[in-house]
């Protein structure tokens, strides 16, 4: 088999080594991010452990979803713009068809507030997913013990602050590198060499559309037929896309001040049914946008939820795309620079920091009954000392929830 083919079948190969993560990968960024190690790394071995700690780091600095443009950047490492996007596609469409057919369905229920006590183990069990993500994190990248200042310097943070300012997170990474980067002295690094012909084309698309979703959502607002409603979907998720650091923990509570306080185009009780089923679905947290574009175009049938689940979709992860594609060639040149490799290690120490207060931000509201405390130690047992699958996790809490009233 000649090279060239050796190189298409296995790219191939990851693609649907794609897709399997796609349809397995539950417990957002920080748990997706110790998935991707176990079948990316230590399994496929596409690229290695520090290779993929360094892709998290470039894209924990960038507002979106963390998790895609990672693995959107593990196939623009493999394969160039095509099979990025290509990634891209394949690890978005299971949850996003998920979650708007999850909202189409239940927009059609004559129930006003729908009953979804069977979704009651979810959240214990995802307290348990994402402490389970917290103890990986200091697993791998607390290493050094100026790592574990930063690390319960961040979670302090983040605690305090519980992650609401979007402005927190970009910053507590910032300053998690510069403080590395100026403590690391560790060993010689080789300088980059200069960057020339950068392509700001990504870069330029990136500002054009945010500027003319601007103009269009200033245009259309106050007026609610079926493409004002398109445009404004389409407006507020690439702005969205655009501005959120730290995942689904701070995109969420956006999207309920937009759709449900503000617009009114969704009710709370089905907002908060789709943060429930939130919890079930694999992949990208920002899937989370199909779900509100569908409810969001409940009034316009199923050809405007259909466009819903588009207009959402496309608008939340299309900003991280562009910003991947202009972005990674100039860091692929940059990482080797010294300072930049130095700072890479606070990054990481920082992020783990932000894990930790994230899973004690998130356990807050668990109610803690006995019921609540064994599904999530469980959840962690298994996590930590089996190798049960991830979403048989999910669907034993689920079956729970029917059974025990």
């Amino acid at each position: 088999m000649k090279k060239k083919q050796i190189k298409q079948f296995r790219r191939v190969v990851f693609l649907l080594d794609i897709l399997k993560l796609a349809f397995t990968a539950f417990g957002g960024p920080q748990v997706h991010f110790t998935q991707f190690v176990r079948l990316l790394v230590n399994k496929k071995n596409y690229l290695t452990e520090a290779e993929l700690k360094e892709l998290n780091s470039l894209c924990s600095m960038l507002p979106g979803p963390t998790s895609t443009q990672t693995i959107t950047t593990i196939g623009y490492k493999m394969g160039g713009p095509t099979l990025a996007f290509f990634t891209l596609a394949i690890w978005i469409l299971p949850a996003c068809l998920l979650m708007g057919g999850a909202a189409i369905i239940l927009s059609n229920l004559t129930l006003d507030n729908p009953k979804l006590n069977f979704l009651k183990y979810l959240e214990p069990m995802a307290s348990g997913f994402l402490i389970y993500a917290a103890y990986r994190f200091i697993q791998i990248f607390i290493t050094r013990k100026f790592h574990w200042a930063l690390l319960i310097g961040t979670a302090f943070i983040g605690i305090s602050f519980q992650l609401g300012s979007p402005y927190i997170i970009p910053l507590a990474l910032l300053v998690g590198g510069l403080i590395s980067s100026y403590i690391n002295t560790r060993g010689v690094v080789k300088k980059p060499k200069p960057i020339h012909n950068i392509d700001y084309s990504n870069l330029i698309l990136f500002f054009g559309i945010f500027a003319v979703a601007a103009i269009i959502g200033v245009a259309t607002h106050g007026r609610y037929d079926y493409l004002s409603r398109i445009f404004l979907l389409f407006e507020n998720n690439f702005r969205y896309g655009s501005i959120v650091f730290g995942g689904g923990n701070v995109l969420i509570p956006l999207m309920f001040n937009q759709f449900v306080e503000f617009r009114h185009y969704i009710e709370a009780s089905e907002f908060l049914a789709g943060v429930g089923f939130l919890q079930a679905m694999p992949g990208p947290v920002f899937s989370f946008a199909s779900y509100a574009g569908a409810m969001s175009m409940k009034e316009f049938g199923f050809g405007g939820q259909l466009a819903g689940i588009l207009a959402g979709s496309v608008g939340i992860f299309l900003p991280g795309i562009l910003l991947i594609f202009f972005v990674y060639p100039i860091w692929n040149q940059l990482k080797d620079f010294a300072p930049v490799k130095n700072a890479i290690e606070g990054i990481n120490a920082a992020s783990a920091g932000l894990v930790v207060s994230s899973a004690y931000l998130l356990f807050l509201p668990v109610e803690v009954n006995e019921e609540n405390m064994i599904v999530l130690l469980t959840t962690l047992f298994l996590l930590l000392s089996t190798r049960v699958p991830s979403p048989i996790i999910v669907v034993t809490c689920i079956i729970a929830g029917f059974i025990i009233k």
